[in-house]
């Protein structure tokens, strides 16, 4: 394997798209730094779905990538995140980059800026005229999906209108080679793509990983519409949740034993994309009359075994919540040495009556 192609398969491993494949080997075959980006609105506390996003994270800083995390304030605004007060979005900015360092993103090896620093630039606004020129009002309607909102919303509040311009714009102005986000942001992504096509601008690189379903259940046919959600406490397992709190939600969890119910199988999901990337294997305790204790070092394994019976559901649950326990100590440290801006953030969501 050439040392490309060794840096194509840590930037591609465990996501779901990539558009397109031979731009991003010609762009890693130029004689210069890769550059990547992802925003990011402030809105809440932490759930698992950042693990799988800070892990690609690392990947894509290990094969060389320079990446930028936008904080997406003026986005979070627009989207009435935290009570549309602009210092409760700063202070979860701040909760949030302790989040990536907790889940181990090194701050040296990411810069990290806010969307505000973007908008002071007058050659941001030509860049935001250029693109609504080149973007017709039903693809940004259309487009509203990125930001959870239906296309109906736009006639509520114009400004929300501006999101998907803004967001494409961000790409432009960083001069990102690559835009990284969930796959709910990839009408965003798209959006820029044909801006870019139709402007002569270089055309950003779209790399996409998958959602977390929503421990209560996912939607194969519409997997955004039942991601995890920080306004769903029960929906997902919080990165601050204790180690009872997460045996509990977990114990509930969606996991149907039907094949073709897999990408919307939370504890699956979280098998595959959580435990087998931090922790390396799955353990499963139970007892002897049971099969006793069994352990996978793949997730194709531990889902063979599952769909075929040998691997009762409860045993699942109980082994994929003891793998995330494990996976979240290093985050309990952290945050116990340095609490201040998680506990700012928890004083903002008890003043908005969330918490």
């Amino acid at each position: 394997m050439t040392d490309i192609e060794q840096r194509i398969a840590i930037i591609t491993r465990n996501a779901e798209e990539l558009v397109m494949a031979e731009e991003l080997k010609e762009l890693l075959s130029k004689d210069r730094s890769a550059s990547a980006y992802i925003g990011f609105e402030p809105s809440g506390l932490v759930h698992l779905g950042w693990v799988m996003v800070t892990s690609k994270i690392c990947d894509l800083s290990d094969a060389g990538v320079d990446v930028t995390v936008l904080w997406a304030d003026w986005h979070a605004y627009i989207n009435d995140k935290l009570g549309g007060s602009m210092e409760n979005i700063r202070t979860c900015a701040r909760y949030m980059e302790d989040c990536f360092e907790a889940l181990g993103v090194r701050k040296d090896k990411v810069k990290f800026t806010y969307a505000s620093d973007l908008l002071d630039r007058i050659t941001y606004w030509e860049k935001v005229i250029k693109v609504a020129k080149v973007t017709s009002l039903s693809r940004v309607k259309r487009s509203m999906t990125i930001m959870g909102r239906s296309e109906d919303e736009a006639e509520v509040d114009s400004s929300k209108l501006f999101y998907p311009i803004l967001q494409a714009t961000d790409i432009f102005c960083l001069d990102a080679d690559i835009a990284y986000a969930g796959m709910d942001q990839r009408r965003a992504h798209m959006l820029a793509r044909d801006a870019a096509e139709k402007l002569g601008w270089k055309k950003p690189i779209a790399l996409h990983t998958p959602l977390l379903p929503s421990l209560k259940g996912g939607d194969r046919m519409d997997p955004a519409a039942s991601k995890m959600s920080k306004s769903d406490p029960d929906s997902s397992v919080n990165i601050h949740d204790g180690d009872e709190d997460i045996r509990r939600k977990m114990s509930k969890a969606f996991c149907p034993p039907e094949k073709e119910e897999e990408s919307g199988n939370s504890v699956l999901m979280l098998c595959r994309y959580v435990i087998f990337s931090r922790v390396g294997v799955l353990e499963i305790d139970r007892p002897e009359k049971f099969g006793g204790p069994v352990s996978f070092t793949n997730y194709e394994d531990a889902a063979e075994a599952y769909f075929s019976g040998k691997l009762h559901p409860m045993d699942l649950k109980k082994g994929v919540a003891e793998g995330l326990i494990k996976t979240l100590d290093p985050v309990r440290r952290f945050f116990s040495s340095k609490p201040e801006n998680f506990e700012a953030m928890k004083d903002v969501l008890k003043s908005l009556g969330r918490l």
